[in-house]
């Protein structure tokens, strides 16, 4: 964590509360803390994904990566690591259970991600139901390859795999579905970008829509877009999780904000 990271943190741990949902006047966000961000059920596919993970720890492989975002406080130049990039980059364990998780819990007809990276987030939802569409993009080529072998290992057959920026591939992706029910934002963490991403994607939010947004303490513009993001008129639940910051449209709830222990 730099400084900025790490007095936010400081911030939410001394906002956030709800631990296992007590103190919660939402019926809906109390059986979410309760029976889906503290569920200790041991599916077999977190073990699959880890051991995978492990192998890749230890690999020696570097390539040069292409990055249209708005770069990495973890990695300086183009050159990466692969077992640098899957230590750093991807998602923890603890926060892929829990979208894997609320994947079950919710049951989204389709799923979207921006961002595929070396596609451990995408395996958590693939796995979660393998009946459900996962559509992923990546910029880079290269990283995209190395996803394609995380999905081949996992046998993470419901994948589909777009590579392009964001402003050239989610259009087409957003204008084929009539709701989008899952989406996952982790690329590109500029405030304005994300925002617009939010936008294009909202067209297509029904009721039982959620979206979720990765690293949303990262930077100052990326705090700046999540406030705008869990206030607006269509976002009636929020949850603000530190690493991800989770918004639903359900339109029999109060619109509430939460910051949420965990």
């Amino acid at each position: 964590m730099n400084f900025f990271q790490i007095r936010s943190y400081i911030k939410y741990c001394l906002k956030s509360r709800y631990r296992k949902g007590y103190g919660l006047h939402s019926p809906f966000v109390f059986e979410l803390v309760r029976d889906v961000f503290y569920c200790k059920y041991p599916f077999y596919a977190f073990d699959e994904i880890k051991a995978f993970k492990r192998q890749l720890l230890y690999s020696n492989e570097t390539f040069e990566m292409v990055d249209y975002g708005a770069g990495s406080v973890n990695f300086k130049g183009k050159t990466r690591k692969l077992s640098l990039l899957v230590n750093r980059s991807s998602i923890a364990s603890k926060y892929g259970e829990l979208l894997f998780r609320l994947i079950t819990h919710l049951k989204p007809d389709n799923i979207l991600e921006l961002g595929t990276s070396i596609g451990m987030s995408a395996s958590y939802f693939a796995l979660a139901d393998r009946r459900r569409e996962v559509n992923t993009i990546e910029g880079c080529s290269v990283t995209a390859g190395y996803a394609k072998r995380t999905f081949d290992a996992l046998k993470c057959d419901n994948v589909n795999q777009f590579v392009g920026q964001f402003t050239d591939v989610l259009p087409g992706l957003v204008a084929k579905h009539a709701q989008l029910d899952f989406v996952f934002f982790d690329g590109h963490h500029d405030k304005q970008a994300t925002l617009d991403y939010f936008n294009l994607c909202l067209l297509k939010a029904g009721n039982n829509s959620v979206f979720v947004f990765d690293d949303i303490h990262w930077s100052k513009g990326m705090e700046e877009a999540w406030e705008i993001i869990y206030k607006h008129p269509k976002v009636t639940v929020s949850l603000d999780l530190f690493q991800v910051g989770i918004v639903f449209f359900r339109q029999e709830c109060q619109k509430q904000h939460f910051v949420v222990k965990y």
